[in-house]
């Protein structure tokens, strides 16, 4: 597993899982977003977004964070956030701020709430449009870069990563993971015997 920046041959697969979940894709560019992807069947998995706000001063936020079903609960969205706030850094913001109502799932990495009041403008505005749209429980957060912390064991879990939780050693290959139905299949190939 690991996270790669979008292409733009992910724009429309982005787009449909984006819409697919009911996650925020204003001012959509496929090129502000990370992707996951498993490295033994190149599916992409997962996906997140840093949007920067130009202005005086810039400012960055997470956005349009998903995981695919069967992929949750492994370090997914984790190590994509994880990306996005190495990203902020390294264009030079010191604190990431997201507007989420899954406030708990980013306070494991050290994200803090933040007063509706204490957003800046951009983001106040921004926060209105989501309660609007997404849902009225979206609260603001923010994290100093420098203060991001995965759980332990992401990092491990992510690494092993699989659809639903399965491993290597939990499936043994059968002709049907290949579309092959044994009950009916016949072989180029016939010896005979």
């Amino acid at each position: 597993m690991y996270v790669r920046d979008a292409k733009n041959r992910d724009e429309a697969w982005l787009l449909d899982h984006i819409e697919a979940m009911g996650l925020d894709d204003m001012a959509f560019r496929s090129r502000d977003y990370v992707i996951a992807v498993d490295e033994e069947s190149n599916e992409r998995v997962g996906f997140g977004r840093l949007r920067i706000h130009k202005g005086d001063p810039e400012l960055c936020e997470l956005t349009g964070i998903g995981v695919l079903e069967p992929w949750r609960g492994q370090g997914v969205g984790a190590h994509v956030i994880e990306r996005l706030v190495e990203t902020a850094d390294a264009e030079g913001f010191e604190t990431v701020y997201t507007l989420t109502d899954e406030p708990g799932y980013l306070e494991r990495f050290g994200f803090e709430p933040v007063a509706d009041e204490d957003l800046p403008d951009r983001l106040r505005e921004r926060l209105s449009e989501k309660r609007s749209v997404v849902d009225e429980s979206v609260v603001g957060l923010r994290i100093e870069v420098d203060a991001f912390d995965l759980p332990a064991g992401t990092r491990e879990a992510f690494k092993n990563a699989a659809a639903d939780g399965e491993t290597d050693s939990d499936h043994e290959e059968s002709p049907e993971d290949f579309g092959i139905d044994p009950d009916t299949a016949t072989y180029k190939y016939d010896t005979g015997s």
